[in-house]
């Protein structure tokens, strides 16, 4: 799918203005063990949360696609990675982490993160 450097620094502001006004949420069901996952092997709160979300660039955006479950083909995800330190829950250190951000803008600017965890596979940055 082809995109604009300006499609995603426009994505980027609502995305942000929406985090501000804590209007998102991490998803967290049963289908989304990676993101909980990343929250048992390391110390992050809600404050460092959203600076990690409202620190994403256009340089961070890997891809966007369409959302492939069954009622929701008319939206479209964006994908980022972004390196973060991290202290690790079980550990003395904090660690380089890769993470691999999935984010789903609805028409009334809420932020669904579909995903919030450790990178499985090392992404391409569509702007680097």
């Amino acid at each position: 799918m082809e995109i604009t450097r300006l499609e995603v620094e426009e994505y980027l502001n609502r995305v942000k203005e929406a985090v501000k006004n804590d209007n998102y949420r991490i998803e967290m069901n049963k289908n989304r063990s990676d993101n909980r996952n990343l929250f048992v092997d390391y110390v992050l709160n809600e404050v460092r949360i959203k600076e990690i979300l409202l620190s994403l660039t256009v340089h961070d955006f890997s891809e966007s696609r369409k959302n492939n479950h069954k009622g929701f083909e008319n939206e479209i995800l964006y994908i980022f990675g972004k390196e973060i330190k991290a202290l690790e829950r079980f550990g003395v250190d904090y660690k380089a982490v890769k993470l691999y951000i999935k984010l789903n803008l609805i028409a009334d600017d809420f932020v669904f993160v579909v995903s919030f965890h450790e990178q499985r596979y090392p992404l391409h940055y569509y702007f680097k």
